[in-house]
């Protein structure tokens, strides 16, 4: 059995930011539950983005879920993204609405805001939590995981 593994990685600007998402995508496979946390503006969003650009292309349009609370990718040869942001949650009942229980078996979601669904969020995601940094601009990220993104995580602070 894997131990859980918990990493803090220092995000000197939004460059770093990016290649943190870029090197997740990389590891990231169907099922898989990215959960990002962090209060607002932290950067949940921009990790999203840069996540997604990532999986597929520079180009790749990716508006903010704020208001639809859900946007989904498809890109070729690999799994769809659903990308969640559930600030406007009421109850976490409101999340399967959304079709989170089809993202969480077909696709590798990345849901902003995951406290808002409370029991119903998968016992073997990650979570990255992001907070400021001591720079302006800066943020730290802090990656905890058990199971097999606890394994996946390896190296992945090395850039």
């Amino acid at each position: 059995m894997i131990a859980a593994r918990e990493l803090l990685v220092a995000l000197p600007d939004e460059a770093a930011t990016a290649r943190l998402a870029a090197r997740l995508a990389l590891r990231a496979r169907q099922g898989d539950v990215i959960a990002l946390a962090g209060p607002l503006g932290s950067g949940k969003t921009s990790f999203a983005r840069a996540f997604i650009r990532a999986c597929g292309g520079a180009a790749t349009e990716v508006p903010s879920p704020t208001f639809t609370l859900v946007e989904i990718y498809a890109f070729a040869g690999k799994p769809p993204v659903w990308h969640f942001d559930l600030y406007r949650l009421r109850a976490p009942e409101e999340a399967l609405e959304l079709g989170i229980e089809e993202a969480w078996g077909d696709g590798i979601s990345l849901i902003e805001w995951p406290e808002r669904l409370g029991a119903l969020l998968p016992a073997g995601h990650l979570l990255l939590a992001l907070a400021e940094g001591r720079d302006p601009g800066a943020r730290t990220a802090r990656l905890a995981a058990a199971g097999a993104w606890a394994e996946r995580l390896q190296g992945i602070a090395d850039g």
